[in-house]
């Protein structure tokens, strides 16, 4: 295998894992019904006029399997934070104390389940559209190559290659799903 085809393999490789690292972040996002700080990952509160993630403002923990606490460094971080989570639609209302703000999670409902589940299956779909728009990027570099001389061999092993390693990472978003589907579903 040519210096170059070996390049594009590597390369093809290392973005749908990164593919497959962002699906993993995505289904970390989505609760399966527990207490998680993670949940909080992306929801932006104003802070002195730019939005800053909420854990970079205020201590966000676990008190127990189905209550988050987060507690502002400054007093005044209440309202925005507050209303951040709120404008989030994360599906949990927020209770604000004075002091600090608790997040109860509410026991999922089957219905609810059936939601996350689909939610979990459009990520896991997007993340394959993801790997075979690489391997279509992939295949189209190996097909410039053969035009400028590599050997019609070694393209299609190339090629061959490609595509094994596009099903050994749809295979692995179908673990991932599986194994958040099994999750969610479990009461």
């Amino acid at each position: 295998m040519s210096e170059e085809t070996q390049k594009i393999l590597s390369d093809t490789e290392h973005s749908m894992n990164k593919a497959l690292d962002h699906l993993e972040a995505e289904l970390v996002k989505i609760r399966a019904g527990k207490a998680s700080p993670s949940i909080l990952d992306g929801i932006m509160a104003e802070y002195y006029g730019s939005p800053t993630p909420i854990n970079q403002v205020a201590n966000v923990s676990v008190l127990d399997a189905r209550t988050i606490s987060v507690q502002p460094w400054e007093k005044n971080m209440l309202q925005p934070i507050e209303r951040a989570i709120i404008a989030a639609n994360i599906g949990i209302n927020p209770q604000n104390d004075g002091n600090s703000i608790r997040l109860f999670m509410p026991p999922l409902t089957e219905e609810r389940r059936k939601e996350l589940v689909k939610k979990c299956n459009a990520e896991g779909e997007h993340a394959k559209v993801a790997i075979r728009n690489i391997r279509r990027d992939s295949i189209e570099h190996i097909k410039k190559l053969q035009k400028d001389g590599l050997s019609e061999d070694a393209a299609k092993d190339a090629e061959d290659d490609i595509q094994q390693a596009t099903n050994k990472f749809i295979a692995l978003v179908e673990k991932h799903l599986v194994a958040k589907e099994k999750e969610i579903m479990a009461v």
